[in-house]
């Protein structure tokens, strides 16, 4: 009896051990799309690169992390979780020196867009293991939400972790630094996280169709950092006519394709479409807001990559006070609501940034107000995409995370490029502006959508 004991405290050990070093590889993950962003400065003088690579920097890594998302789970579906994860992790470690070590721009970009690919192949495998793991449903919902607060806290310490290591041994440190992290995440995967068989080893895979989404995307953010530079803008706008024809034929693919990444119930569900549209806006909108602000701070203010980092810490705060605040709130508010009183959020907060454009205490409050409303609209636009029929649930949440990265990429580089058309604090509130009118258009266009009463229920329009 005593070693079946035993045998049992052994193996929630180890699963408690497995939620760790899961929910470690969700926070390296989710740190690599903030981290960098107070670093982008130094990253521009280190490497004498142009200022229009400013929007490639803050961009690639997200872009590739969304549109390969999808085909990330689809590997794991097919040739295993455990085994896919321990790809993208080896691939982040690896990548994590080449950027470390670049000296040349386009040498960083690529090294970015490696580490988006390494991430895309990873989260949705640990949570796919994390969910084996903790089987149980007391212990599911535990693990869940260490999941959800690991992304949080990533999401809190990337500014500042990003500012820190810039400041005290160079940006070089900010992927240097995951070099160790990772080895650290494969010795833990090898140790404590179980193989899981391949849940559709004869899956076919949509490659066409996440190489056509990633090149769609990355043709517009580069269209777009060409507009900024003087002698290029036919090219910049032959690279975004590309990225709208690239866009055109992804959706004829998916048509066509036996196991498309958009599954075809996907477009018809009301809820699915308004879920992902408010994941979009809320990172284009806010995601923007961050960038603009880290170079107002360093490049107009002249404050340290330490002291932007501090300095934006009140968003990510207010982003978890959000979050908790949406709790009562969904009580009294259907998803629809709730997500145009957080659209509505955003939009003030980038109104009081662009009002108060070149002082510190007005930045603070905007981002505050923004960070706030994001929190509620994230929740909102989770819970309202994922109220959907059994066929969909599990592709519900891929498609909303796919549609915030997307979001982060395209929205950073349509406001960067807008912030150009004149001189900061000027142009940059130009471009919190537009980010206002965005976020408050889409909080408008959600108010006028259809409720089923209190809540959605079981309403999967």
């Amino acid at each position: 009896m005593a070693t079946e004991e035993d045998a049992s405290a052994r193996r929630r050990g180890t699963a408690r051990w497995a939620v760790v070093a899961l929910c470690g590889v969700q926070f390296v993950d989710v740190l690599g799309v903030t981290s960098a962003i107070t670093a982008i400065p130094a990253i521009i003088r280190g490497l004498s690169a142009p200022p229009e690579a400013t929007g490639l920097l803050a961009t690639v890594y997200a872009a590739f992390f969304g549109g390969l998302l999808v085909l990330g789970s689809q590997l794991g579906d097919k040739y295993g979780p455990r085994r896919v994860l321990v790809v993208g992790l080896v691939l982040f470690t690896a990548v994590a020196l080449v950027a470390a070590t670049a000296q040349a721009i386009l040498r960083l970009l690529s090294g970015i867009a490696l580490e988006g690919t390494a991430a895309a192949l990873s989260v949705p495998c640990a949570l796919r293991l994390l969910l084996h793991v903790a089987a149980e449903p007391g212990a599911r919902h535990t693990a869940l939400a260490a999941w959800s607060a690991t992304g949080a806290v990533a999401g809190v310490l990337g500014y500042v972790i990003g500012g820190v290591l810039t400041d005290a041994f160079g940006w070089q440190a900010i992927y240097a630094v995951y070099a160790p992290i990772g080895v650290l995440l494969l010795a833990g995967v090898f140790r404590c996280v179980p193989s899981l068989a391949p849940p559709d080893r004869y899956r076919r895979l949509d490659l066409l169709g996440a190489v056509l989404l990633v090149a769609a995307v990355m043709a517009l953010i580069v269209g777009a950092s060409l507009l900024e530079r003087s002698g290029l803008h036919s090219i910049g706008l032959g690279s975004l006519a590309a990225g709208v024809l690239l866009i055109l034929a992804f959706v004829a693919q998916q048509r066509r394709a036996s196991t498309p990444l958009i599954p075809p119930a996907a477009p018809r569900s009301r809820n699915l479409r308004n879920g992902s549209l408010v994941s979009f806006v809320n990172t284009a909108t806010t995601s923007s807001a961050g960038v603009l602000a880290t170079l107002l701070l360093q490049q107009h203010l002249g404050l340290s990559p330490m002291q932007a980092a501090f300095t934006l810490m009140p968003f990510s705060l207010a982003v978890i006070a959000g979050s908790v605040l949406s709790r009562p709130l969904a009580a009294r508010l259907p998803d629809q609501r709730l997500c145009s009183l957080g659209l509505g959020g955003i939009a003030a907060g980038n109104l009081v940034l662009a009002i108060t454009a070149g002082r510190i205490a007005g930045l603070v409050a905007g981002v505050v107000v923004a960070g706030a409303g994001l929190g509620i609209a994230a929740v909102a636009a989770t819970s309202l995409g994922t109220r959907v029929s059994d066929a969909l649930t599990g592709s519900a949440t891929g498609l909303l995370n796919t549609a915030a990265q997307l979001g982060t990429a395209l929205g950073v580089a349509a406001l960067v490029t807008i912030g150009s058309i004149a001189s900061p604090p000027t142009g940059t509130a130009i471009a919190w502006t537009a980010g206002a009118a965005t976020a408050g258009l889409t909080g408008l266009i959600m108010l006028t959508e259809r409720t089923g009463g209190g809540s959605w229920g079981t309403t999967y329009a």
